[in-house]
């Protein structure tokens, strides 16, 4: 089961940036790529651990999204960053459908099946549902990203 974003509740997001991905494994490292270089002007004294979560709920997010994107038409994986007060929010759009978004506990000897899980573990809260443009968004909240009362980039 989901947790529910909590930390976006009655505050309106500062939207912070986006990229359009191909739904293709090389996708996920470019996104870590663009992440790190999108990140650090805003974040400079934050402990480089907190990033290092940061990236890899991102790209958790982003090979689910590759994974599990289907469409008949051709598709982009869409993320898209928002800074909720202290937190980042990281949205990932796809084109699967939103009812086969859960956590799934892999066997100790399973390759694969422990991204959500992942994510579950270093957000403070996550949701999915349908996305404005069609498909799949899965959101995720990363608490205390930024300082208390630092400027929105």
């Amino acid at each position: 089961m989901d947790k529910v974003p909590d930390g976006c509740s009655g505050t309106v997001p500062s939207w912070l940036g986006v990229i359009l991905l191909q739904p293709t494994p090389d996708s996920v490292p470019r996104a870590r790529r663009w992440f790190r270089r999108f990140i650090a002007p805003y974040n400079p004294d934050d402990p480089a651990c907190l990033l290092d979560d940061c990236e890899l709920l991102l790209s958790e997010l982003v090979t689910n999204a590759v994974l599990y994107g289907q469409a008949l038409e051709p598709w982009l994986v869409r993320v898209e960053w928002y800074k909720v007060r202290t937190s980042l929010r990281v949205d990932v759009h796809n084109a699967g459908v939103s009812a086969d978004v859960r956590v799934r506990h892999a066997e100790a000897d399973q390759a694969h099946g422990r991204g959500l899980f992942l994510v579950d573990c270093i957000a403070e809260s996550w949701h999915s549902g349908p996305s404005r443009f069609g498909g799949t968004v899965v959101s995720a909240v990363v608490a205390d990203v930024w300082p208390v009362g630092a400027v929105a980039p």
